[in-house]
């Protein structure tokens, strides 16, 4: 059985901060992740059980398998273990499907977010267990005709690693690919797992609460929850710091 890394202690605010790691499902763009997963399980269990909150609370950020093995034991589906290979395959397979007819969107958010980092010369990375993230981003076309993809200096998305989130292996390789010690990297997240994993890492962790479950990303451990990054003051973080907009 796993056990699950607890969130680092807190400090105060981490240390200087100079670049962003970005996760993807959730973060960036609406993808078809939670409906993929919802529908592969007929056959398997009521389709209708799997709600966003558990969505969010047991899968998002986990590799395939883990995130299979995970909900087919929070439903509570016989004999688990033999069914996650094709609960893992299935769901790839109508993501594929869902991706092909164009259910990829990006959280506007985001791209004037993206677009605010790379005004101040910040070095980006994005960084995803997901295999599918690298063809969702290079759907994702900008005003100047580059995908989404182009912008990041380091992807490391879809990556073979021995530990998935909440692990920090994927975002310690995202600051090493960026060459800027984890100490002065903020990691973006959706997911509970995610924000555990940046703390593992000793990085910052600002959570999006994108389904009113700021509450998960508060208890995982990170620095600051907001529902949209356009609440993030730009001004603060030029100056290295996390910080909400004014009221």
């Amino acid at each position: 059985m796993t056990t699950l890394r607890q969130p680092a202690p807190r400090t105060e605010q981490p240390r200087t901060l100079n670049a962003v790691i970005f996760d993807v499902d959730g973060v960036l763009l609406a993808s078809p992740h939670e409906q993929a997963w919802r529908e592969a399980l007929e056959g398997f269990a009521e389709p209708g059980r799997f709600t966003t909150a558990m969505y969010q609370a047991k899968v998002a950020g986990k590799p395939r398998l883990a995130g299979a093995r995970a909900t087919l034991d929070a439903l509570g589906v016989p004999d688990a273990a033999r069914h996650v290979a094709v609960y893992a395959e299935r769901k790839q397979k109508r993501l594929e499907e869902l991706i092909a007819a164009g259910h990829v969107k990006a959280y506007p958010d985001a791209l004037r977010f993206v677009s605010a980092m790379r005004a101040l010369g910040w070095p980006i990375a994005v960084a995803s267990s997901s295999k599918n993230a690298n063809g969702m981003l290079q759907t994702i076309r900008l005003p100047s005709d580059e995908s989404l993809l182009d912008v990041f200096g380091a992807n490391v998305c879809g990556r073979d690693l021995k530990r998935g989130k909440p692990d920090p292996e994927i975002f310690l390789l995202a600051a090493g690919a960026l060459h800027i010690a984890p100490a002065h990297c903020v990691v973006i997240e959706d997911a509970p797992a995610g924000i555990e994993a940046a703390r593992a890492g000793a990085m910052g962790a600002l959570g999006v609460a994108r389904h009113d479950d700021a509450a998960l990303l508060q208890a995982a451990g990170a620095d600051l929850v907001v529902t949209s990054l356009d609440a993030i003051a730009i001004d603060a973080l030029a100056g290295g710091r996390l910080s909400r907009v004014a009221a």
